[in-house]
């Protein structure tokens, strides 16, 4: 009997495939399901082809309405926002002063009891669930309109973002000092401050900056409920057809956020 010679090129004519059978399957099933969620959400929402195929000439002729912006207008609403300034300002540091402790709670190698861990998730994750505009309707129910509710607002909105970037911070700090800090009798205290702190440090600028870049925007819109703020006066323009003074207020709106991130850009730099 003559040996049978194996064909040395037979692995390269093996047929490459990136996905197997199971894989090409799901992927199917989950286009699938997108493709069903989409058209089940147009047949819920129930969207009038009509106004769809008018929109870009009423959008036309809201800007025709708006322009040229009532810019004598400005000067009136100057209060409103500083107000929005202080709002987003004052909600931010409520903000860092109640998400710091609730951050420590929930880094699991700075506190290792795991009821308390689940504790400061929860709440982080019930201030994240929760819209700004949502929390400003609840605290104007508690303190009445005005600026006391847009801070709150702006403050609880906050916990569940800081909180959450902190805690991750804390949990990659090196291990390293604190146990030399311990081992030389240090209280838990000083562990904190001469170990943790300064390699969270940049983290907590950094957050503490980029959140109230976002509160600037978000409490630009919470007098739309009562809040306070710039917000108000837009609404109230918006109410009684005023488009040269809602293009005056959104003109503000958009210089302000814009200084605010030329700012923060900077400060950034400057401490990080």
């Amino acid at each position: 009997m003559s040996a049978v010679i194996a064909d040395p090129v037979a692995p390269l004519r093996r047929e490459w495939t990136r996905h197997t059978p199971r894989e090409r399957i799901a992927r199917w099933a989950v286009w699938l399901a997108c493709v069903a969620a989409v058209v089940w959400a147009v047949r819920s929402i129930d969207i009038i082809p009509e106004f769809l195929a008018d929109a870009p000439e009423q959008m036309a002729d809201l800007f025709i309405r708006m322009w040229p912006p009532d810019l004598a207008h400005a000067f009136s609403i100057q209060g409103a926002m500083i107000e929005t300034l202080h709002i987003a300002t004052l909600g931010t540091i409520l903000s860092l002063l109640l998400a710091f402790p609730i951050a420590l709670m929930g880094a699991r190698n700075i506190c290792r009891i795991r009821v308390v861990n689940v504790l400061a998730q929860f709440l982080m994750v019930a201030s994240r669930s929760v819209n700004s505009l949502v929390w400003a309707l609840i605290f104007v129910a508690v303190f009445g309109p005005g600026a006391a509710a847009g801070v709150f607002a702006i403050a609880f909105r906050s916990i569940g973002f800081v909180g959450k970037l902190l805690s991750e911070a804390l949990e990659e700090t090196a291990h390293g000092p604190r146990e030399a800090l311990r081992a030389a009798g240090a209280p838990w205290a000083t562990e904190m401050l001469k170990s943790v702190w300064p390699q969270v440090r940049p983290a907590f600028w950094g957050v503490a900056l980029f959140r109230w870049d976002i509160n600037l925007r978000e409490s630009a819109v919470l007098g739309l409920v009562g809040a306070g703020g710039i917000g108000v006066v837009l609404d109230d323009a918006i109410n009684f057809f005023r488009w040269e003074q809602v293009a005056t207020i959104l003109l503000a709106i958009f210089a302000v956020v814009l200084a605010a991130e030329i700012l923060v850009t900077r400060l950034r730099t400057r401490l990080l």
